[in-house]
């Protein structure tokens, strides 16, 4: 068994130049006046219409409600089940999963698996598979990926900020026997935390106001949300405390560090464990992304207090209680990745990220395929952030169906948190090459894009046609004039007159056609009810 080494590491792998704070209307947090501390809400989990041992059912809703957030009037909010967010779903790793999409708000959304393996376009929930209002549909997946904290999220383009502003998130546990056997905090809302990060700024009345808050760089809130909690605060009463947590921000980096430099070992990232774990005193979450950390809080005792900063703010206070020893250690295997090969024959695919808008020098069109990949064939991909250290940032990218392992970065190894872990979401940061390994497990068209959300809607994103060559396939496509016909009757207005970040991008210029190419150019356009299909 591999020996680990003791080292902590006490800084951030990423270089403080590139850190939000540093460009594009960066926004200091606050405490709004008159907010009290309180408890650290835990969505509770969501419950299954109906499960066997092989198959299990949900029916997730999409809801307009009212949240408690600031003192005073309620805030309208929009989750999942919930008027803020969502609840936690729990999948299996072996089941069948059918879930019942319903969509009760007054337009249309869709529900993107965010770290789920599944075929695209329609199960994974992107931009081609509307849910429209009063409507229902029914999809249904096999788990077959590692125990992760994944999302999910709505993914309307170009209204996924929007959408994801008002209060369209929700954590998605995958459990697996591995997980089950591990001497780690797993008691759900005793010793297991989830930690959704976010950020908002209230307007008048203590609303929300997207449109007031927009900026095509990427929204700053001022108000820190965790779990939707403003000022939070988590009663200890385990030695040892599990930390999930989620970069739910539409924009904001996370910089996380205890105020007396406490160790967090990292023992999870995106879609898995590490191999091995990694104790640090500061750690790194950009947008998109998911790291796991247990908190030894063995050295306090009670009635004190211990608090979670991003930079020099605090987040979260950490009040001990009285607790029993624990002196359980964390194996120095956690897991052992799956490391396919690759043909050496095939090319490395290029992928560029340009200024805030584009993808290897393209925006967005939603009837284009930009690249093809073999399903289940292994290749390397160098994904470059082509932008200056002066007048760039740091973009998180994120591809859809699947997850990857970073190999190098610059051509030196990955960050030591980044090496074996299945990923979805990389931080690239300006003029730098991320070399990743990705395989696609399943056919479909999915898209890859930077998870700053204003970006992606504002067309930094492409898509890939994830093929079988003894099985081909032919997929309609949505088209973005279908989608904003949609958005105007909803809203009441001319289609003109539709209002959504994005809409002057290829493909989303009403006077504009989409660009059509890919599998198929008799499926040129989909049918206004459905949306996108499968075919």
């Amino acid at each position: 068994m591999k020996e680990i080494s003791e080292k902590i590491y006490r800084d951030y792998f990423e270089d403080k130049e590139d850190f939000d704070k540093n460009h594009f209307d960066y926004k200091n947090l606050k405490i709004p006046e008159g907010v009290e501390a309180q408890p650290l809400t835990v969505p509770p989990v969501l419950k299954p219409d109906k499960e066997t041992a092989t198959d299990v059912w949900f029916t997730l809703e999409s809801i307009v409600g009212e949240s408690q957030i600031l003192p005073g009037e309620k805030t309208k909010t929009w989750g999942y089940n919930a008027p803020l967010l969502g609840k936690t779903m729990v999948v299996e790793k072996g089941k069948r999963v059918h879930v019942t999409l319903k969509n009760s708000l007054s337009e249309l959304t869709t529900y993107h698996w965010h770290g789920i393996e599944v075929p695209g376009p329609i199960t994974d929930g992107g931009c081609h598979a509307p849910v429209y209002p009063g409507e229902e549909k029914q999809i249904e997946f096999t788990v077959n990926q590692p125990a992760a904290l994944t999302w999910l999220h709505a993914h309307p383009c170009p209204s996924t900020a929007a959408q994801v502003w008002m209060g369209l998130a929700m954590g998605v546990v995958v459990t697996d026997e591995n997980e089950a056997k591990l001497p780690i905090p797993k008691k759900y809302g005793i010793d297991e935390f989830p930690v959704i990060l976010q950020d908002h700024t209230f307007h008048e009345h203590n609303q929300l106001d997207y449109r007031a808050d927009y900026n095509q760089m990427g929204i700053f809130g001022d108000t820190p949300m965790i779990n939707g909690v403003v000022r939070p605060y988590v009663d200890v009463t385990t030695q040892k405390v599990r930390l999930l947590f989620l970069g739910g921000s539409n924009r904001r980096e996370w910089r996380l560090h205890f105020d007396d430099d406490l160790v967090m070992t990292q023992i999870a990232g995106d879609d898995s464990f590490l191999p091995h774990p990694i104790k640090m005193t500061k750690l790194l979450v950009t947008p998109g992304e998911r790291l796991q950390v247990v908190v030894d809080f063995g050295q306090y005792h009670e009635c004190d207090v211990v608090s979670l900063y991003t930079d020099d703010f605090k987040l979260i206070e950490f009040r001990i209680h009285k607790f029993e020893d624990d002196n359980s250690e964390l194996p120095t295997t956690l897991f052992t990745p799956e490391i396919p090969e690759v043909d050496p024959s095939l090319p490395v695919r290029k992928v560029t990220m340009d200024g805030c808008d584009k993808m290897n020098g393209k925006r967005f069109a939603m009837q284009r395929i930009d690249m093809k990949q073999k399903v289940g064939q292994a290749e390397y991909w160098d994904v470059t952030n082509t932008n200056s250290k002066k007048e760039g940032m740091i973009h998180p990218f994120h591809i859809h169906g699947m997850h990857f392992l970073v190999v190098s970065s610059n051509g030196k190894k990955p960050y030591p948190n980044e090496v074996g872990v299945y990923k979805d979401t990389v931080p690239v940061a300006p003029g730098e090459t991320v070399r990743l390994l990705v395989k696609f497990p399943l056919e479909g068209v999915f898209m890859y894009h930077c998870h700053i959300i204003e970006h992606e809607d504002a067309s930094m994103m492409a898509q890939i046609e994830i093929f079988d060559p003894d099985h081909p396939k032919t997929y309609k496509l949505m088209d973005m004039k279908t989608l904003t016909k949609a958005f105007a009757e909803e809203r009441g207005v001319k289609p003109e007159d539709v209002w959504m970040p994005g809409m002057d991008t290829e493909g989303c210029d009403m006077k504009k056609a989409d660009v059509v190419s890919g599998a198929s150019e008799e499926a040129d356009h989909a049918d206004a009810s459905t949306g996108a299909s499968e075919q």
